[in-house]
């Protein structure tokens, strides 16, 4: 791009999981809000299109083409003549594509090989997991507008996720009579899948957990479950003890799980794309991290505010994914604490 030109249509690329793609969406928001002309796409992956779709940040979507190549990318990118990308996790493939493409300004972090196909870039060194990653993401489109002189204005509003309360209203009454629970209950979902990214709680853990939470009989369990994922479910559900539980399986799209999400008052999971996407409504949330630095809570924040996020963690003295370790009747004990203060407040 010439010096001086301002570009008129840009390209993010976060074509991965849903729990990072979730952590990209302020960046969509910073870059629409102090450059509203911009036309903004996404590149994602298949699984994360339906969410991209309902943003209201994001213009259009580019589904990332399946048989993995980068000419066949290339083309698709190609074709829409962009001003400019922005790669927030950078791959070789991606990175070659754009530049075949021809896209004329290219940002990308400086990472590896990768940092070669593109003429701008921004040294963060993730590893190192010093802040969350959706800063990361955020510092980069802060660099695009900085470039282009804008004023950033990069608060990240709450709830990044923004749902109809007449919907959410009507997605609870469906759950309740679908699997014939009140309405007027209170609903603690806890998700014990995971997508395989990080370890997770045993159905043991989360079984002691729950029970020691004892939030009474007025709350039920929401025990979700993803594909794959409905046998670990299940088998939380028959263990719990203290609390009427009910399984709900996601076969409807994501769309509708987020609105499922949205009728909890407070969410409990692994560090996975529902934690995240808990978050990203403003869900009161309590996730769980193993310690190894790349994944921690640290790097993995979920985007809800500060005093409706509990993290827990294996101590120092074990291995860095160990989720044995962890105290379980000690996150008991503070979930039930923060749980009653956060449903009071409401």
């Amino acid at each position: 791009m010439k010096s001086g030109t301002t570009p008129k249509k840009i390209i993010v690329v976060r074509n991965d999981k849903l729990g990072d793609f979730t952590l990209a969406l302020p960046t969509f928001e910073l870059l629409k809000r102090n450059m509203p002309e911009l036309e903004v796409w996404g590149l994602v992956s298949e699984y994360t299109r339906e969410l991209a779709e309902l943003y209201p940040a994001i213009d259009r979507v580019l589904v990332d083409p399946a048989d993995g190549k980068a000419l066949n990318l290339a083309r698709s990118l190609r074709k829409e003549r962009f001003d400019a990308v922005i790669t927030l996790i950078s791959t070789n493939r991606v990175g070659a594509a754009a530049m075949m493409a021809g896209i004329p300004c290219r940002l990308a972090p400086a990472t590896k090989l990768a940092q070669i196909f593109y003429n701008w870039r921004i040294t963060q060194r993730r590893s190192r997991s010093v802040k969350p990653e959706f800063e990361y993401n955020l510092d980069l489109a802060r660099a695009f507008l900085q470039r282009q002189e804008r004023c950033v204005s990069d608060q990240v509003d709450r709830p990044v996720i923004r749902t109809d309360e007449s919907a959410i209203a009507l997605r609870r009454a469906a759950l309740a009579e679908q699997h014939g629970i009140a309405a007027s209950s209170r609903w603690l979902i806890v998700h014990p899948g995971h997508g395989g990214s990080a370890n997770n709680l045993s159905v043991q853990q989360y079984q002691r957990l729950i029970d020691g939470i004892q939030l009474g009989t007025d709350l039920t369990v929401v025990v979700t479950s993803g594909p794959g994922e409905l046998d670990k479910a299940r088998r939380l559900a028959d263990r719990l003890e203290t609390t009427t539980a009910i399984v709900h399986e996601s076969t409807q799209g994501l769309g509708v799980f987020i609105e499922v999400l949205a009728t909890a008052e407070f969410f409990i999971g692994g560090s996975t794309g529902p934690l995240h996407l808990a978050g990203a409504l403003d869900v009161p949330t309590a996730g769980f991290y193993p310690r190894r630095t790349t994944s921690s809570a640290t790097r993995w924040q979920t985007l809800n505010r500060p005093e409706r996020r509990l993290a827990f963690m294996p101590p120092p003295t074990a291995g860095e994914r160990d989720m044995s370790a962890i105290d379980i009747d000690a996150a008991a004990a503070l979930i039930r604490r923060r749980y009653l203060a956060t449903t009071t407040s409401n």
